[in-house]
């Protein structure tokens, strides 16, 4: 199952202070639900986990994340992220694209992710992870926003969320909604 999710939000700081901090894994781990590094193999290679909850399923997934790209000259940005499901029944991968352009008073960060997943979270459907997935991408924009301003995060996922959005899903599907 593949699905591709884009996300575009403004941050009230500057597209230097914002670089530093979407550039660098050890700060913006903590910002990502369900996240951790466990080792930092080189200054591109890490080694981490994620833990992931759609609805009554469970997974966590020990991986890597390989910075293909990062040129502060165009705030540009390629990640790639691998995992293996700890139970060994399914994988995930990642691509995400990142740009950063400062605007009059902000910085708009723009990115793309390709996520392809097999498994028990693949039979959820592309619909489903993507309702979930924006659930995600909401708690980590709320929680980047929290670092950039000096407070504490919570990378703790948000499971009424992620109900919501499978109850939405469901229903959906129930009454004529996209079945994907």
């Amino acid at each position: 199952m593949k699905t591709v999710i884009e996300k575009t939000f403004q941050v009230e700081a500057s597209i230097e202070k914002v670089w530093e901090f979407l550039s660098d894994p050890t700060k913006i781990v903590t910002c990502v639900p369900g996240a951790a590094l466990t080792e930092k193999i080189d200054e591109k290679h890490y080694k981490g986990e994620v833990t992931a909850k759609f609805g009554p399923v469970k997974a966590k997934y020990n991986g890597n994340i390989t910075i293909e790209e990062l040129d502060i000259s165009s705030h540009k940005m390629l990640l790639k992220g691998k995992g293996l499901d700890a139970k060994g029944k399914g994988s995930a991968e990642m691509i995400m694209n990142g740009i950063l352009a400062k605007k009059e008073h902000e910085t708009e960060v723009n990115f793309t992710m390709e996520i392809a997943l097999t498994g028990m979270l693949a039979q959820f459907g592309a619909r489903l992870i993507k309702d979930v997935s924006d659930q995600l991408l909401n708690q980590f924009v709320t929680n980047f926003k929290s670092l950039l301003g000096g407070k504490e995060v919570d990378n703790t996922i948000n499971t009424g969320s992620m109900m919501g959005s499978v109850v939405k899903n469901k229903l959906g599907g129930i009454f004529g909604g996209d079945k994907s």
